[in-house]
C-alpha cells in the first residue's frame, strides 16, 4: 500500500509522541508509540482505560514483535499454533520478555499482540517502524466504533491524527487467546 499524506502524518504524529485513530481489522483503534511512556498514558487518559488492564500491541510483520516476546516460556508447539494465525485477526497473549513496558502489560506478566493483515495497519507499522499499542478507539466500557461516523467526536477532539480507511470488515472485536494454553480469553 503506498504511503498516503493521512499515513505518513499518523506516522510523524506517533514519532512525535502523538495518539492516533486508524482502523483495524474489526474496530477503529486508538494507537500510540508503545516505548513512550507519555504517550501511553495520554491514550489511557484520553480512552479512560485503567493502566493495569494492560494494552495490545498490534504489527505489521513478526520481525516487529522481535525481542518483546518470550517464545521459550511457551510449551511445545505453541508458538507453531501462534505463528501459523499471523498475519491475520487473531491476538494472543504471549510472555512478555523485560522490553516489554509496565505501561503496556499492565499487571501482567505477559503482552497481548497481533501480526496484522489489514493493509493500513501494515503501512502504518512499517512507516513508523515497529508495533503500535491497539486499543479500541472509544471511552472504556462504551461500544467499539466498527465506522469512522460512530468515533465519539470529544475523543477525536483529542487526538493528533486519522488515518482514512476502512475496517477488515470483521463483525466482532479479535478474539483473544492464551498462548500457553490456546485458551480463548475474549470470543
Amino acid at each position: 500500500m503506498p504511503l498516503t499524506p493521512d499515513l505518513a502524518a499518523a506516522a510523524t504524529a506517533l514519532s512525535n509522541g502523538g495518539v492516533i485513530a486508524y482502523p483495524t481489522e474489526a474496530v477503529w483503534g486508538l494507537g500510540c508509540d508503545p516505548f513512550n511512556e507519555a504517550a501511553v498514558l495520554r491514550l489511557l487518559d484520553i480512552k479512560q482505560r485503567p493502566a493495569d488492564k494492560g494494552l495490545i500491541l498490534i504489527a505489521g510483520s513478526l520481525a516487529q514483535l522481535d525481542g518483546l516476546l518470550d517464545w521459550e516460556a511457551l510449551p511445545a508447539g505453541r508458538r507453531d499454533a501462534v505463528l501459523a494465525s499471523w498475519p491475520g485477526p487473531n491476538t494472543w497473549v504471549i510472555p512478555a520478555t523485560p522490553r516489554v513496558p509496565p505501561t503496556i502489560t499492565g499487571a501482567h506478566d505477559s503482552v497481548a499482540v497481533r501480526v496484522s493483515a489489514h493493509p493500513q495497519v501494515v503501512a502504518l507499522c512499517n512507516a513508523f517502524g515497529g508495533p503500535l499499542v491497539s486499543t479500541s478507539a472509544n471511552l472504556a466500557g462504551q461500544p467499539p466504533a466498527f465506522h469512522r461516523d460512530a468515533l465519539d467526536p470529544a475523543l477525536l477532539a483529542r487526538i493528533d491524527a486519522i488515518v482514512e480507511g476502512e475496517t477488515g470488515g470483521l463483525t466482532a472485536p479479535t478474539a483473544i487467546r492464551d498462548a500457553r494454553s490456546g485458551d480463548t480469553l475474549r470470543a
